[in-house]
């Protein structure tokens, strides 16, 4: 059985000890619990719980404009998940392997971009010139200019504000650079910690910059930050269509954990 409620706290007391019983593969749902318990604006969200024989089983999420998030959704809760929002599903980010469920139960999807989890094992800090530093409030109109462009390349929409997420996640101290030359050449996120883990992102270069290793270091340098004063545990989110990304990643340490999809239907 599906129930909802649009007050976080109430999910929280009931989904949250579900999310942590595996806190690297909800990740993202357990990111988004904190950003909202932390002030994140949303507008209009919803949550949701699957209980079977009063047992918490799924959860699902959502804060608009972003997608439905169904990454702790058994495939048996789909179904009626998708009844009980009248299959008002836009958009959404799910396992992969309920991607196949997903479409008979939906439809064939306007886009799909696979993406694979990656967990980091042991850190291999590359040699590459230049310095990690926390991002300081000087960079802000370069990291907009950035968040920006990065979500023009991995096409999974446009952020309802980016310059009010930018300003948050700098006072957060949630921003890296990789400095080169004087200059800030590359940048990576780093979420705040949820069930003892961390996520990086996004991790972003401008292509004058790239291919010079600078998407490796601040990865790197975040990495190291957060298991230093953060975390226990740092995963991120590779897109499956970029083997020059994944190929980074592993280099440095990370090791695939699972496969996701980002589905789309308008």
């Amino acid at each position: 059985m599906w129930t909802f409620t649009s007050d976080v706290e109430e999910y929280a007391a009931v989904a949250e000890p579900f999310l942590l019983g595996d806190p690297v593969g909800n990740t993202v749902p357990l990111t988004v619990l904190a950003n909202l318990r932390a002030g994140m604006p949303a507008k209009d969200p919803y949550f949701g719980w699957w209980t079977v024989d009063g047992r918490v089983s799924g959860a699902v999420f959502r804060t608009p404009p972003h997608p439905v998030g169904l990454t702790a959704v058994p495939v048996e809760a789909l179904a009626p998940l998708v009844a009980a929002l009248g299959g008002d599903l836009p958009a959404l980010v799910t396992r992969a392997e309920l991607r196949s469920e997903v479409v008979r139960l939906l439809g064939p999807p306007l886009r799909v971009i696979s993406e694979r989890l990656y967990r980091l094992g042991t850190l291999s800090v590359p040699d590459v010139p230049g310095r990690g530093r926390l991002a300081v409030p000087g960079d802000f109109p370069l990291l907009v200019s950035w968040y920006h462009a990065f979500g023009e390349e991995v096409r999974l929409g446009e952020e309802a504000d980016v310059a009010e997420r930018v300003a948050r996640r700098l006072a957060a101290r949630e921003l890296f650079v990789w400095e080169a030359g004087g200059a800030p050449v590359s940048l990576a996120g780093l979420s705040p910690a949820a069930g003892g883990v961390c996520r990086i992102g996004p991790v972003y270069t401008p292509p004058s910059c790239r291919r010079r290793g600078y998407g490796a270091a601040v990865t790197a340098c975040a990495s190291q930050s957060a298991l230093a004063e953060r975390c226990e545990q740092v995963v991120l989110f590779t897109d499956l269509d970029n083997p020059t990304s994944n190929a980074i990643y592993q280099a440095i340490g990370y090791v695939p954990v699972s496969d996701h999809a980002h589905i789309a239907y308008a």
